[in-house]
């Protein structure tokens, strides 16, 4: 479980595809990180498998491929990383549980006085799922909608220190962004999918 607080940003190192599948390594500021543990790539819980002097590898399997941008990334890509919280430490941002429910693309950016406006198209999936001043996690970091300006658009606005501290600042139109939805709002829904479909049949 992460916090969607990004609190460092890593450089790839190295792609390798090998039969387990694609393995990246990553340099990163982190220390004492040891195999088996969680780490969000750009908000993907990924499974550290090697360590070595200042960098760490993760693989990803065909079905993380086919969810995410993995499989077009290169060495020199800068990402955002979180290590998994601890239990009992403060929740900065929001509950994201590092599981990427589809790839979204910038259509706008608007830069404003004291921060940017970003609109993302998003997949029918993440939209659905949205509301207006609710959460999402955006290449893993926590972010407000500040608005749904069109059908499977969502609008952020992001801060200075956001810009500064994780890829969002380099984002430009064109720029495919991993997405997760409200992790509490997928429980809603599939709570309500039996009363709704009962709804529609007129039950």
């Amino acid at each position: 479980m992460f916090t969607g607080i990004v609190t460092a940003m890593g450089t790839v190192k190295r792609v390798r595809r090998t039969d387990r599948g694609l393995e990246l390594t990553i340099a990163c500021p982190y220390r004492g990180l040891g195999i088996g543990e969680s780490i969000a790539v750009d908000g993907a819980c990924l499974t550290v498998v090697k360590t070595g002097k200042g960098t760490f590898s993760v693989e990803a399997v065909t079905m993380t491929r086919t969810r995410t941008t993995f499989g077009d990334w290169k060495a020199g890509r800068v990402c955002n990383l979180e290590r998994s919280m601890r239990l009992g430490a403060r929740l900065g941002g929001h509950l994201v549980a590092g599981h990427v429910d589809g790839v979204g693309a910038i259509i706008r950016r608007q830069a404003l006085e004291d921060s940017v406006l970003l609109d993302i198209r998003t997949p029918k999936l993440v939209f659905d799922l949205c509301v207006p001043h609710g959460s999402i996690a955006v290449d893993g970091c926590s972010m407000t909608v500040n608005a749904m300006p069109a059908r499977n658009v969502v609008q952020l606005s992001v801060i200075p220190h956001t810009l500064d501290v994780t890829t969002l600042g380099g984002a430009r139109v064109g720029t495919r962004v991993h997405l997760e939805a409200d992790l509490i709002g997928k429980f809603v829904r599939q709570l309500a999918l039996p009363y709704l479909a009962g709804r529609r049949a007129g039950t």
